[in-house]
């Protein structure tokens, strides 16, 4: 029995009755749900994807925490404690995590833009905007789910957060939404621009090799001095230490405003980037 792509039912009566603005708004918002279901329902169909990029941070947890925790708890000078390297590699893990999974957004929107869908949707009355929308949304979508998971294997593994407030979890809940929309809006661009999957998947691996150069899994003081400033310089660091001193207590210094300043310039840049791939006309 033949299947229809869900975006394919979306109402055409935007084009031959454009009305007011507000009507406009609402069809635009009724598109972008329409196209955040039918995401959603791909990810569900190919979960394949979203779980072997899942497996690497939940994989890395395991190994760093149960086999090289006491290790390297005593190399970082608080003794063989593997209850407290934990605490200390949990917030990295979680940020990796979104990394890992923004990559399956690159590779569906290289999908999406190489196998003929989005000129279909072109001659459509779609709001054009509403594929990166529903993109978009979806991605952070599934990195919240895929950082309550990792979450829930570092509650299992003995990770626990006494002395955060309500309002620090709440502040570290929307840190890393805006983590996840800025790497989204990133992978949305990458996506746009790879001749194909293959090419998204690898355009895409920074995102997951910039937390294991950041202060994720040793503090920058123990790196060599050469390799410091990459380490400090870079997105990852400033959010992971952000997201350590909301959970642990942590000085958090000028790390917060740095990783909003990072966040807010990379969804401008990705968004940007994305939108100007996306109107060009298809070759």
């Amino acid at each position: 029995m033949k299947t229809t792509d869900p975006a394919h039912t979306t109402h055409a009566r935007s084009a031959a009755h454009p009305g007011s603005a507000p009507h406009a708004l609402s069809l635009a918002v009724r598109d972008s749900i329409t196209m955040l279901r039918r995401n959603l329902l791909h990810a569900r169909r190919y979960p394949s994807l979203t779980l072997n990029l899942l497996l690497t941070p939940v994989v890395l947890l395991l190994l760093f925490v149960h086999v090289f925790g006491d290790v390297m708890s005593a190399g970082m000078g608080g003794g063989a404690d593997r209850s407290a390297y934990l605490a200390y590699v949990v917030p990295g893990i979680v940020l990796m995590t979104i990394g890992s999974t923004v990559v399956g957004t690159a590779v569906s929107v290289s999908q999406d833009m190489t196998e003929g869908i989005v000129a279909r949707f072109r001659t459509m009355a779609i709001h054009r905007g509403s594929l990166l929308v529903g993109h978009v949304v979806g991605s952070v979508l599934r990195s919240t789910v895929s950082v309550l998971l990792v979450g829930a294997v570092a509650v299992a593994s003995g990770f626990r957060s006494t002395d955060a407030t309500p309002l620090e979890w709440l502040a570290a809940f929307g840190l890393l939404v805006l983590v996840a929309l800025a790497l989204t809006w990133i992978a949305v661009g990458m996506g746009m621009v790879s001749p194909n999957a293959e090419a998204a998947s690898n355009n895409a691996l920074p995102l997951i090799l910039l937390p294991l150069i950041s202060s994720a899994f040793v503090p920058i003081d123990a790196m060599p001095g050469w390799f410091r400033p990459v380490a400090e310089y870079q997105p990852f660091t400033p959010a992971i230490e952000t997201l350590r001193g909301l959970l642990l207590g942590s000085a958090i210094g000028a790390d917060g405003w740095i990783t909003i300043g990072w966040c807010l310039a990379l969804t401008v840049l990705g968004y940007r980037w994305s939108t100007a791939a996306f109107r060009r006309d298809p070759k």
